[in-house]
């Protein structure tokens, strides 16, 4: 017998460029003690926590829960690369959805640092040293001064205009929708309008890839509460936004086989997404608020079409007729996303599940989505790799 799931509760403090921030521990325990207040329900009822972050010590994330209180429970610590926030949620809600456990947490934070993420352990093999020896092959070696992220999702940008013949300038309209969404989230870091001469007059990064279309690195923490619905009825909890299908993969012999789509996780994206469709019975058709991984515009762009949200070949007319934003089909990233809003890496999964359950909800005020939202779906994606995505839906509570 297998539980529903519901989201009860979510939570997210304000992001922050790097040293402006609190430091990690304080951070996360903010971001608890919301998604707790805001489920209505104390530290004691949970059960089970999960706490992602990439760059810290182990048992960081008892530090910061200890803050909140200290009930003896499991408390699980989760580094899944740029997925890891939605990592912890997949096992919390793993945890509830089997009757392990009636009430979870799912906890993610980060305290980046500035500039382009590096490797730390250079003493021994990278996680990612297959990943780059697949993109040498296929698009030559870059220079070593360019960040590394940006190779891959720059070199995949670059892969699919050589193939359909686009201008890559559309790419840094995705740039300027993320800002005009962010301007009405006073959780993102970066809220001021940009322009498409602007966005395409910074400096130049990889590809078509130029600095405003690169997400930052962001200081930042969110959180969600998990419970059985049973559980939320039987404690008078609010209980209208449930999981109603979710699912993680990682790379297959294809990632490395010289496209690179499929090295940034084309592949992924589109068995996860093709499994949550399936298990819930909700189409990309059906879809009109997304939250999706944009690390980088051509990231977004291309995970358009790995999502099903328009066919394939055809996503420069999706982001030129304004179907990815308010008014159009499906509107993506209102948050701002990970460009706009800001990408700290242990924290972005629970802070795209918050956006999507205050949709849900009615609560984005200034973000909020018109009309009727029934279903709204998450995909946040890790090189190395894993890539999770979700379908929440709006039940009678």
């Amino acid at each position: 017998m297998t539980q529903q799931v519901v989201v009860a509760g979510v939570g997210m403090i304000p992001f922050s460029k790097p040293g402006k921030s609190d430091n990690y521990d304080v951070m996360g325990a903010e971001a608890a003690r919301r998604a707790l207040a805001d489920a209505g329900i104390s530290y004691d009822a949970v059960q089970q926590a999960y706490v992602g972050y990439v760059f810290g010590d182990s048992t960081s994330g008892q530090k910061a829960l200890y803050h909140v209180g200290k009930p003896g429970i499991p408390v699980v610590n989760v580094n899944n690369n740029c997925s890891t926030g939605s990592s912890a949620l997949f096992l919390a809600r793993q945890a509830v959805e089997s009757g392990v456990v009636d009430v979870a947490l799912a906890l993610g934070f980060e305290q980046m640092v500035p500039g382009a993420i590096g490797e730390i352990f250079t003493d021994r093999p990278g996680a990612l040293e297959s990943f780059s020896e697949a993109r040498d092959r296929a698009f030559g070696a870059p220079d070593a001064s360019v960040p590394n992220a940006a190779t891959y999702f720059g070199a995949a940008g670059q892969q699919y205009v050589d193939e359909h013949g686009i201008d890559p300038a559309t790419f840094a309209h995705i740039t300027v929708k993320s800002r005009k969404h962010a301007a009405a989230n006073p959780y993102a870091v970066f809220r001021d309008p940009l322009s498409l001469d602007e966005v395409l007059g910074s400096p130049h990064i990889y590809g078509p890839l130029t600095r405003f279309q690169c997400c930052p690195p962001t200081c930042g923490a969110a959180a969600a509460v998990v419970m059985s619905k049973e559980y939320a009825r039987k404690h008078g909890i609010r209980s209208d936004v449930v999981i109603a299908a979710q699912a993680m993969t990682t790379d297959q012999p294809s990632t490395f086989e010289g496209d690179m789509k499929k090295l940034v996780g084309w592949d992924m994206a589109v068995n996860a997404s093709n499994q949550v469709y399936e298990r819930s019975g909700i189409g990309p058709e059906d879809l009109r608020v997304v939250e999706l991984h944009d690390c980088f515009t051509t990231n977004e762009f291309i995970t358009y079409e790995a999502l099903g949200l328009t066919a394939e070949g055809t996503a420069e007319k999706f982001v030129l007729s304004g179907d990815n934003t308010y008014g159009g089909r499906v509107v993506t990233n209102p948050s701002g996303g990970l460009i706009s809003k800001g990408h700290p890496l242990g924290a972005t999964g629970l802070a795209q599940c918050a956006e999507l359950v205050w949709q849900l909800r009615g609560e984005a005020q200034g973000r909020q989505v018109a009309g009727k939202l029934d279903a709204a779906l998450q995909h946040n994606l890790g090189l190395g790799g894993a890539c999770v995505v979700t379908m929440y839906q709006k039940v009678d509570g």
